[in-house]
């Protein structure tokens, strides 16, 4: 009886991987495409910020660190130059770091999440800056913030604000699912 109660636990928790996967995946496919159509200045938001800095918000630091790991594996692997875990260190980094405030989660407050996704966004930018231009000599730290991380930011931050209920809502069914499986 025991074993079977943790299959169904795992059965549960495999398929809220999976979901997760595939949530990573469109949100992936989604900042790839569609939103360089709509890419102000050659400037989209970051949503694979959005979404790891999310779930760590929402989770804690595991789940946080899981997206993170797919979110930078898939841009290592698109956008990587050949350097493969370099923005997956960097994603699973937020990931952690979001996770530390999951105690401060209440699904009706925004200010929280919008902080918190601006300030991995912030980061993202200046680890990325570092490791991407400033070791390769491009030292012009202000035209950098001025023209690609503030910009980003902004519309980082607007598309929070449209966004994050539907992931918020995402995670909420994702739960009562695995509840609703304890149950049975």
């Amino acid at each position: 009886m025991g074993a079977a109660l943790c299959d169904k636990g795992n059965g549960a928790g495999l398929k809220r991987k999976i979901l997760e996967l595939i949530l990573i995946i469109i949100t992936f496919v989604l900042q790839c495409t569609l939103y360089r159509v709509i890419a102000l200045g050659g400037i989209v938001p970051n949503l694979l910020i959005l979404l790891t800095s999310s779930f760590g918000f929402i989770r804690g630091r595991r789940e946080g660190m899981f997206v993170g790991f797919f979110a930078g594996l898939f841009t290592d692997l698109l956008f990587g130059n050949g350097v493969l875990g370099l923005y997956m260190l960097i994603y699973i980094w937020i990931g952690y770091l979001n996770g530390l405030f999951s105690r401060l989660f209440y699904p009706d407050d925004l200010k929280y999440p919008v902080l918190l996704i601006g300030i991995s966004d912030l980061i993202f930018g200046f680890v990325s800056y570092v490791l991407t231009f400033l070791l390769r000599s491009r030292l012009s730290f202000t035209y950098y913030f001025t023209r690609i991380m503030l910009p980003e930011l902004v519309y980082t931050i607007v598309a929070t604000l449209l966004l994050y209920r539907f992931i918020l809502s995402f995670e909420t069914a994702l739960s009562d699912r695995e509840e609703v499986s304890e149950e049975e």
